[in-house]
């Protein structure tokens, strides 16, 4: 994307395929920018293993923890690449130990750099005891050659190697009791006799179990490095086969994917990028996808090597598919060959879920991907009127690309409302409907997404009474609102004793349609409802009345009942880390006192200091450009969401004084 040339960042992953040594790989490269964690979300759902890139002259970052957390979640094994060793103030133990501290991994260290920072010309491969060096007149990473270390030449590096492999060894023998029984039985005496290619099937099994984690070093800008990463893919992490997938099962061999990401290409309309876990996908097959119900044809298929696109005849489980000609699928789709094949997988999974008491095995669909709830809000508009409907075309298509931006219509003033995960997220949404879409978009203030909850428990009571045409509408509704004791975004339902079955069965949609409205505006602040429960205790429904007065007088009550309740305003807590040079941390501090900042720790990171703190996201808009002025641009921070907490009685008479004045 432009955007990424111009910024020097990744926003949407792109996917790559290549060969090397025999070996197809698939390569999804992903963002680390906390903007867009939806991105890498959606990917990890799809891997089968990962690198984690780091900073060697940083070590493990705000993002790097998220995005390894993420890793965990998904159960991947992966691999690090300490990259930048080129870099001023690189250090390959620093960044190695705070992979230990901090992410509380066993890295096992198969490589070590020759020289560091302005003197890095090369790395040793500890398991083959060969040193790989750089051409120094060279600037392309293809130029090395590798050499067996010899005691007689490089003594010190020679002795630093055999030191490294014995630990390496030792470190993997902990780990695995296969490799232990061979070291201890065959090779206790001298473990330099231990052949590489045993050592290395270890690493791959301990790497594969998620026990530990290979460590390699390099430079990716002069590509110095990247073969032995390349290799050490091939060789520690796990092929499709080698993970196993509960689902897959029930397939039986019959297609099963997961859509993870949709693009919308001006000449093929939607390309949809698939994961096939099991199965063969072909141009003109009729697939069907579970979430969205539906049947549609692949027009087209084609393998993505850059931004190239070749078109296939076919493709087999393990890959990753462009499809052209999907119309309905949007991301986190899982799609199969038919709905008799998603019906006769349903019955296996719940057979075996039988056997397991297990409640879970009905839902089929591939884990979605968890849609983070988006932080930020703003106002945008059409340069003129006719050009509504050409926005929201706009806004559908990048909707179905990226679901975590949300676009909602404010009911009151008629805007379309864009809700986003951050500034810059915002930011890249507006640029992206001019450069792709052609249109010149006007963005109101970012605000934030306030939440609402109540403190006490109200009753409150409502009839509606109609009649339309002939018939009569008449509803009786008597029910209790109370904060609940588990945070819960969407409003826990409960029924009294007295409200009977048959109505229930009858009418329980229409109520529980008229709570959720009713939740989505506060009376404060018109913003979302957490963290209620709502009873129903006397329900008393004329015959012949319609299902949406039902809901109507049900949303009446329960905005009666919040009305009625003493009202609290959440804002949200946003978890803040700034990296800042030791002479600025005082007045980065300061600065953090008086956006309602809570400090939790200052750390030490090289000649840095790193700031750990709680701030309110309302206070801290546009924070990059202070920043920037504080630090001279020194400064560089990151932030996520940590939770939604309650604002100080004072704080929230502020905020509701500003609102009625300004509305």
């Amino acid at each position: 994307m432009a955007q990424e040339r111009e910024r020097g960042i990744t926003i949407q992953s792109a996917a790559v395929t290549f060969d090397w040594k025999g070996y197809r790989i698939n390569l999804i490269d992903t963002p680390g920018h906390v903007d867009f964690t939806l991105e890498v979300e959606r990917c990890l759902r799809v891997l089968d293993g990962a690198v984690t890139v780091f900073d060697a002259s940083a070590g493990v970052e705000a993002q790097t923890l998220t995005v390894w957390r993420q890793a965990d979640k998904h159960k991947i094994p992966r691999i690090c690449f300490l990259n930048k060793m080129d870099k001023t103030g690189a250090s390959f133990n620093y960044a190695v130990e705070s992979i230990k501290e901090k992410l509380k991994a066993k890295p096992l260290l198969l490589q070590f750099p020759i020289g560091e920072a302005k003197t890095f010309k090369g790395v040793v491969d500890v398991v083959n005891k060969e040193k790989l060096l750089w051409n120094s007149n060279s600037d392309d990473g293809k130029d090395f050659e590798r050499k067996p270390l010899l005691e007689t030449s490089d003594t010190e590096l020679f002795k630093k190697t055999i030191e490294a492999r014995n630990t390496l060894i030792e470190q993997v023998a902990d780990l695995d009791d296969e490799f232990a029984d061979l070291v201890l039985g065959e090779f206790s005496e001298n473990f330099d006799l231990l052949p590489a290619e045993k050592l290395q099937t270890a690493i791959h099994r301990v790497t594969v179990a998620q026990v530990a984690v290979p460590v390699l070093c390099g430079s990716a800008l002069k590509n110095k490095g990247v073969q032995p990463l390349l290799d050490a893919i091939t060789m520690y992490l796990p092929s499709p086969e080698e993970r196993n997938y509960e689902f897959l099962q029930w397939y039986k061999g019959d297609l099963c994917a997961l859509a993870f990401k949709v693009l919308h290409d001006k000449q093929r309309g939607p390309v949809v990028f698939m994961r096939i876990y099991s199965g063969m996908l072909k141009p003109q097959l009729a697939i069907h996808n579970i979430n969205g119900n539906c049947t549609e044809r692949i027009s087209r298929l084609l393998l993505p090597f850059a931004d190239q696109h070749v078109e296939i005849p076919s493709l087999t489980a393990g890959n990753i598919a462009l499809t052209v000609g999907l119309k309905q699928t949007a991301t986190g789709d899982t799609i199969v060959s038919s709905k008799s094949s998603a019906l006769a997988a349903a019955r296996q999974a719940k057979r075996e879920g039988e056997k397991k008491h297990n409640r879970e095995a009905d839902r089929l669909l591939l884990a979605g991907v968890e849609i983070p709830e988006p932080v930020f809000f703003c106002t945008i508009e059409p340069p003129s009127v006719a050009k509504q409907p050409d926005l929201d075309r706009a806004l559908k298509c990048l909707q179905r690309e990226d679901p975590s931006l949300k676009v909602r219509l404010d009911p009151d003033s008629g805007q379309t409302i864009l809700c986003g995960m951050g500034e810059l997220h915002i930011e890249i949404i507006h640029d992206r409907i001019k450069r792709e879409y052609g249109l010149e978009t006007y963005l109101g203030p970012l605000q934030v997404a306030y939440r609402e909850t109540i403190l006490n428990s109200v009753r409150a009571t409502d009839t509606l009474d109609r009649i339309l045409g002939d018939k009569r509408h008449l509803v009786t509704v008597e029910l209790e609102a109370r904060p609940t004791e588990k945070p819960s975004v969407v409003p826990v339902i409960e029924y009294g004793e007295s409200v009977s079955e048959d109505l229930l069965k009858a009418s329980q949609e229409a109520i529980e349609n008229g709570i959720h409205s009713a939740c989505l505006q506060g009376p404060l602040l018109g913003s979302p409802i957490q963290d209620v429960v709502i009873t129903l205790h006397l329900l008393v429904i004329h015959p012949g009345t319609s299902t949406t007065m039902i809901s109507a007088c049900v949303s009446r009550c329960v905005q009666k009942a919040l009305k009625k309740a003493d009202k609290q305003v959440l804002e949200p807590l946003m978890n803040l880390e700034v990296t800042v040079i030791r002479e600025y941390l005082s007045p980065v501090l300061a600065d953090l006192a008086q956006r309602r900042g809570n400090i939790q720790e200052i750390q030490t990171r090289q000649d840095n200091k790193v700031v750990i703190a709680f701030v309110p996201l309302a206070e801290i808009m546009g924070y990059s450009t202070v920043l920037r002025t504080l630090t001279s641009g020194s400064a560089t921070f990151a932030i996520e969401l940590s939770t939604y907490q309650a604002m100080s009685p004072q704080d929230q008479r502020i905020l509701l004084t500003r609102r009625s004045g300004s509305s």
